[in-house]
């Protein structure tokens, strides 16, 4: 009965067939990557809309009961992710560059540049919610 079992014969993939499938598929990958670059950039950029609508609020809060805008993140109560540059979650890194009584303006800046060309995507929101992308990655 031992000897059957070692005169079977066993199907299975041989090491060629295995190398060529991993070669197929890599150039599947390549292939596919530079089109999915600007949906990965586009997707990552909710993250800053986000966080940017979540400043927005915070600064009304602020207004409505101070009358004015703050130009401190800290103040207003806004708390900035650890950044994937210091071994954290987030891609933008979150700052208000003008508020006085009449408004404000914050900024959102990646600090990953998402599809290698040397840009780093952009938005702003204002104290009227228009949020919009300053530069494109």
């Amino acid at each position: 009965m031992k000897e059957k079992w070692h005169k079977k014969k066993l199907s299975a993939f041989t090491l060629q067939e295995l190398l060529v499938v991993l070669v197929i598929i890599g150039i599947l990958v390549l292939i596919a990557l530079p089109n999915l670059m600007p949906l990965i950039s586009k997707a990552k950029s909710v993250e800053a809309q986000t966080q940017l609508g979540h400043l927005y609020t915070l600064e009304k809060n602020y207004f409505y009961m101070y009358s004015k805008y703050s130009k401190n993140l800290d103040e207003i109560g806004f708390e900035q992710e650890k950044l994937v540059t210091e071994d954290g979650t987030a891609n933008f890194q979150i700052e208000i560059v003008e508020a006085d009584g009449g408004g404000f303006k914050a900024k959102a800046t990646s600090v990953v540049d998402f599809d290698g060309d040397g840009v780093f995507n952009v938005w702003e929101i204002d104290q009227n919610k228009k949020l919009i992308e300053v530069v494109k990655d």
